[in-house]
């Protein structure tokens, strides 16, 4: 049978995530799941995640694996929720480390942090393959939004393509954080764009214009002819000088500084202090 794919909308950090699935009873990843989080209170909760495990268990599906695209910046991951709940491996790309090694000097994490993957249960290397129950899955490392970026390729026609790629009209992933890289980005979509013209690409977030609805799915040929960065006829050059130039006039997403230090713990949030409690840190004049 075919992969399925259900998506799940954050309407706060406009993240989708998946659960991917081949048949009801079987098995299963959760892909980017979110935990809601208010940076005004402080105040964490698990709506989002809910939603995921009320599927999951409503259509009896076992979770093998938790996967993140990246450790994501715009949100924080409810994968260890999710794990205490349902079960499942928390996975991400094995360049992790290089991410971690940046924000642990950045916030000054502790010093037992360590920067080698080891908060993940697993580590894909570029091109491993893997199982999702009997669907056939491939770990794609697509660097240049982070060093870590990882796509998955299931079944051969469906792509998670985490934040390389945006809906056509919205485009790509910047490439200004922390050991991102336009270079290499274009690198990683030109990768992906090279799969046949059906595939089924589905995007990590979407932004939409005023004039309609948030989606979440495209395919390489629609990518190709009209993603507004990237579509053929776009050189490296090109590219690059875009997305630089585009970069420099973003702000910080919102939940960046709360988001990464979390999320580079696998989800986990940072050890309590003696008095009980859990801070988070934001460094002052730093990014």
């Amino acid at each position: 049978m075919p992969a399925q794919i259900q998506s799940f909308l954050d309407p706060a950090s406009k993240t989708y995530t998946y659960v991917v699935f081949e048949h009801d009873g079987g098995q299963c990843a959760v892909v980017d799941p979110v935990l809601d989080y208010d940076p005004a209170s402080g105040r964490s909760a698990t709506t989002q995640a809910d939603r995921v495990i009320a599927f999951v268990r409503e259509h009896q599906l076992t979770v093998q694996w938790l996967l993140e695209t990246h450790a994501h910046a715009d949100h924080l991951s409810a994968a260890p929720y999710l794990r205490r709940e349902l079960g499942g491996k928390i996975a991400i790309g094995q360049a992790i480390g290089q991410v971690q090694s940046v924000f642990k000097t950045l916030f000054n994490l502790e010093a037992p942090f360590a920067v080698d993957g080891s908060q993940f249960d697993h580590l894909f290397a570029a091109d491993e393959s893997f199982l999702i129950g009997n669907l056939k899955a491939t770990a794609l490392h697509v660097p240049g939004h982070t060093p870590a970026d990882m796509a998955y390729l299931i079944d051969g026609d469906v792509i998670l393509v985490g934040d390389t790629l945006f809906m056509p009209d919205v485009g790509t992933a910047r490439c200004d954080f922390p050991g991102g890289n336009a270079h290499q980005l274009y690198a990683s979509i030109r990768k992906l764009l090279a799969f046949p013209a059906g595939v089924r690409l589905y995007v990590c977030h979407d932004y939409p214009p005023d004039a309609r609805e948030p989606q979440c799915m495209s395919t390489v040929g629609e990518q190709r002819q009209h993603n507004i960065h990237v579509h053929d006829g776009i050189d490296e050059a090109t590219f690059v000088a875009m997305r630089t130039q585009r970069d420099k006039t973003l702000g910080m997403p919102t939940l960046l500084l709360p988001a990464i230090q979390v999320n580079v713990r696998a989800g986990h949030l940072p050890p309590a202090e003696d008095n009980g409690v859990t801070y988070l840190k934001i460094p002052i004049n730093q990014l």
